[in-house]
This record gives structure tokens, sequence and C-alpha cells, in this order.
């Protein structure tokens, strides 16, 4: 298995852990009587499972299971599959920070300001994760 592949795999890992404690502290919420606000983790806790947890295992799998591009790079340009996992990491990272960033700034107009700016980058981080690695992945889709 490429050392890329086990880093999106094993970084993935750690997202399912970190958004199964986080849901599970959500779900507590009621029973232990804690401030509605940790609701505002649910698009925290989502994004973690469907880009942290199921994209990244995609990603990964895919760079090392797809079919060969050629035999000087089976799996495409390699600086760009270290690009996706770096983007889209630093991108889900903003996200988390930012997105309940915005709700806790209340009535601070500059920073709920600059936390929306953080969460429009995070955006365009991920997306340019997922262009990138279509780009690096659509030639290795082919007829035999």
């Amino acid at each position: 298995m490429p050392l890329l592949s086990r880093y999106f795999i094993k970084i993935g890992l750690a997202y399912l852990v970190i958004a199964l404690l986080m849901g599970a502290i959500m779900r507590l919420q009621p029973v232990m009587n804690w401030s509605s606000q940790i609701q505002l983790l649910r698009p925290v806790y989502l994004h973690l499972i469907f880009i942290g947890w199921v994209t990244q295992i995609i990603m990964g799998v895919g760079y090392w299971m797809f079919p060969k591009l050629s035999r000087e790079k089976p799996r495409g340009n390699e600086r760009i599959g270290w690009a996706v996992l770096i983007l889209l990491n630093i991108g889900l990272i903003m996200r988390t920070i930012s997105e309940p960033g915005i709700f806790m700034a209340g009535n601070n107009d500059v920073l709920k300001t600059s936390f929306a700016w953080i969460l429009a980058l995070a955006s365009m981080f991920l997306l340019g994760a997922g262009w990138l690695f279509i780009f690096n992945t659509w030639g290795r889709i082919k007829e035999r």
C-alpha cells in the first residue's frame, strides 16, 4: 500500500474516532442538561464523518486500488496526491473551527466576518482538493 494511501486511511480513521466521540457528546446533551449550544457541533460532526472519514477513506483506497496510469507514474502525479491530502485536511480543520465560531461570535461583527472568511477559504481548499483528486485520477479510469 502506498504511503499516501496509508496517510489518507489513518487520518480518516482518526476523524471517525473524533466524530464518534463528538456524536456521543451531542447525544448526552439532553441527559446532562448542557447548553443547547452544543448542537452547534452538528454540522462539524457531519463534516468530520463525510469529509474527514468517508471521503478520505475513498480517496486513499482509490489512490491505491484504481488501475495504474503508466509504468512510470502508476498512480498519477504523487505531488498532486499529497496536495489533495493537505488541502483536504487543512480545509476540514478550518471548517471545524470557523463554522461554530460564526455562531459563537454573537453580535461581534468583526469576529463573525473573520470566521466567515475562514469558512469561505476552507470551502475553497475542500473544493480544490476535490478537483485535484479528480484531475489526478481521471486518466486511471479507462477501458482495457
